[in-house]
């Protein structure tokens, strides 16, 4: 998922990073070519051995606009949630027939099984 990072930069110093939609969430590093690796590792850590699930992004315009973003610049990151919790469990849901039949002819177009599909149609919507 895309995120919005802060990132400030003063004479001498690394470049500072910080996640709004990740409260106390924060980063560091020497170059722009590391800060997206050393967001994932922040984020990681952020998230260990708590139950979350990945935040609402906020948008381009509230981050800019927030006293936070002054004077810094901004940095559209992919965050990689593969960490989070994997366990598979069952899930009931209801639907129209003809949305079922759509949905397993599209799946076997794509060589996915029911359930693979809708997983990604999911994460491609939230």
């Amino acid at each position: 998922m895309k995120y919005i990072a802060i990132i400030h930069k003063e004479q001498g110093t690394a470049y500072g990073v910080t996640l709004p939609d990740f409260p106390g969430c924060f980063s560091a590093a020497d170059t722009l070519d590391e800060v997206p690796r050393n967001i994932q590792e922040a984020v990681e850590l952020w998230a260990d051995g708590e139950e979350i699930e990945p935040p609402v992004a906020a948008s381009f315009e509230e981050v800019a606009q927030s006293e936070e973003a002054q004077g810094g610049m901004l940095m559209l990151v992919d965050i990689n949630f593969d960490f989070l919790d994997q366990k598979v469990v069952p899930v009931n849901i209801s639907m129209p027939v003809y949305v079922r039949n759509r949905i397993d002819r599209a799946a076997r177009e794509r060589g996915l099984t029911r359930s693979a599909f809708i997983v990604k149609a999911a994460e491609a919507f939230a």
